[in-house]
């Protein structure tokens, strides 16, 4: 058994206790083991971290571009010397398979890497001033203090593509991760204090869901990065508006993917499982709903169905497992009894057991990897709902306009994934599919630090995250108009 980690907050600088209640991390594949623990926050730590974070931003934005991007380059250098031995931590804490917990450790420091060198794109623009002797620039600057709420389902990712963008634009940084996974939140934490971040630059507070609501609360806050639960969202967002402090929030999310007739079927269904039960479905971009054409979907669920019954689940430490436990028992029941609703509104079982009842997997928060098909022609609460986990729920299309019908009713837009092998159907889908990313042959989760992430419809709100259009959130425009005075004698 593994050292249990002695957790502690980032303020000002300096690795501090807590003064709230007890915070304990259990390693959902064995509950009764401890992987790290400590004390919360409590409001003494959350004034001290914007006092910290108020008092470094002036001095943090004047910081030339290049300087502030080499700590995030040296921060990209920790992260991956250290990705194997805390992708295991993150195996271990969170539930991901040891390979996907390596992985999400190095895409953190590919992140890290690309804000990095931010320093060397444009800064700027410049227009054509009507008046003779006159240039307008657009020039930005940071927001000031931002709040930083993350969730459990990377631990370590999501708050690098949020912090980096944040501090190479010149910000501060308040930070609360999910209380459920603090151990990744140390560890990035620890790579910028080893990359020689100033201090009061990132501050770090592991607490409650309810110190959500002190951060966006506090007057100095002058922006809010969330990713997590609709309703939380939402909640945070409005307190943030009835303050006019600016937020990006990334939330829901109940993707489709459509194979249509054409489809290279053994393509999709390898990216369709992929999208479904990796990370055991805990993905706010996870393909939870399926739409086959009615032509090939008999065969394609047969595919399924056996692609599914040979996934090897179990610890994820173990590199032969594919398939690792949710995050602990309150989603592990919520997404049993979202399987059992749908069973007991009419849908079928095409893959999955019932609940493991014995050994390991019945100890631990595992959830057997599911599909249900839907009957044609009624409403059921799965095929809207966001159950978080390892089911997918299934519809036959007869046309490939009732296809993207399909893909577009609910409230989300995050993601969709299109398998096709017909650039006229493609093309369609670029039209019809209301989404914030559109993955054609491939799964509909994934992101790329270069290019813009976030959803549609109710899955965001606020500009986009990642590449080019983080700057949109984290700086705000002057617009100058430079004219020089009559030249001296």
């Amino acid at each position: 058994m593994s050292t249990v980690v002695q957790l502690q907050h980032y303020v000002d600088g300096a690795w501090v206790p807590g003064s709230g209640s007890p915070v304990i991390s259990y390693n959902p594949a064995r509950p009764d083991e401890i992987v790290a623990q400590g004390l919360q926050a409590g409001q003494t730590e959350v004034e001290q971290a914007f006092t910290a974070a108020v008092a470094a931003k002036s001095e943090w934005a004047r910081t030339p571009a290049h300087e502030r991007g080499a700590v995030l380059l040296r921060a990209a250098v920790v992260i991956e010397q250290n990705a194997e031995a805390w992708g295991l931590e993150l195996a271990r804490e969170e539930g991901k398979t040891r390979a996907e917990g390596h992985g999400e450790v190095l895409r953190a420091a590919q992140i890290f890497r690309y804000y990095g060198n931010d320093g060397d794109r444009a800064a700027g623009e410049i227009f054509s001033s009507p008046r003779r002797g006159e240039k307008i620039l657009v020039t930005r600057k940071p927001l000031g203090v931002v709040g930083v709420v993350t969730p459990f389902n990377f631990p370590i990712a999501i708050p690098a593509w949020k912090i980096a963008p944040a501090l190479a634009y010149g910000n501060t940084v308040v930070w609360k991760p999910a209380s459920t996974v603090p151990l990744l939140a140390l560890r990035l934490a620890q790579a910028l204090e080893a990359a020689g971040l100033p201090p009061g630059v990132l501050n770090l507070l592991i607490g409650p869901g309810s110190m959500g609501n002190a951060i966006v609360e506090h007057a100095a806050l002058d922006g809010l990065t969330f990713t997590g639960s609709t309703s939380v969202g939402r909640r945070l967002a409005a307190a943030a508006a009835g303050r006019g402090v600016p937020v990006q929030a990334e939330m829901g999310g109940k993707n489709p993917a459509i194979v249509l007739a054409d489809a290279d079927l053994n393509l999709a269904a390898e990216q369709v499982m992929l999208g479904a039960f990796r990370s055991a479905g805990q993905k706010c971009t996870a393909t939870s709903r399926l739409i086959v054409a009615e032509p090939i979907a008999d065969d394609f669920l047969a595919m399924l169905k056996q692609r599914t019954e040979a996934m090897v689940v179990g610890d994820p430490t173990n590199p032969a497992v594919q398939l690792g436990p949710v995050v602990n028992d309150s989603a592990r029941k919520s997404i049993l009894d979202g399987v059992a609703a749908a069973r007991a509104q009419g849908a079928s079982v095409v893959a999955g057991e019932d609940p493991y009842d014995d050994g390991d997997l019945a100890t631990g928060y595992f959830v057997p990897p599911t599909i249900l098909e839907l009957p044609a022609g009624r409403e059921l609460d799965i095929w809207r709902e966001e159950l978080f986990g390892p089911v997918l729920s299934v519809r036959r299309a007869a046309t490939v306009e009732q296809a993207f019908e399909l893909a577009n009713d609910g409230e989300y837009g995050l993601s969709a994934a299109l398998f096709t092998r017909d650039l006229t159907h493609a093309l369609e889908g670029m039209e019809d599919l209301d989404v914030g990313i559109l993955h054609v042959n491939s799964e509909t989760a994934g992101a790329d630090p270069h290019v813009p992430f976030g959803g549609a419809k109710k899955s965001g709100y606020g500009p986009k995250e990642q590449g080019a259009a983080a700057k949109d959130f984290f700086t705000h425009t002057t617009t100058v108009y430079l004219r020089g005075g009559a030249p001296t004698p």
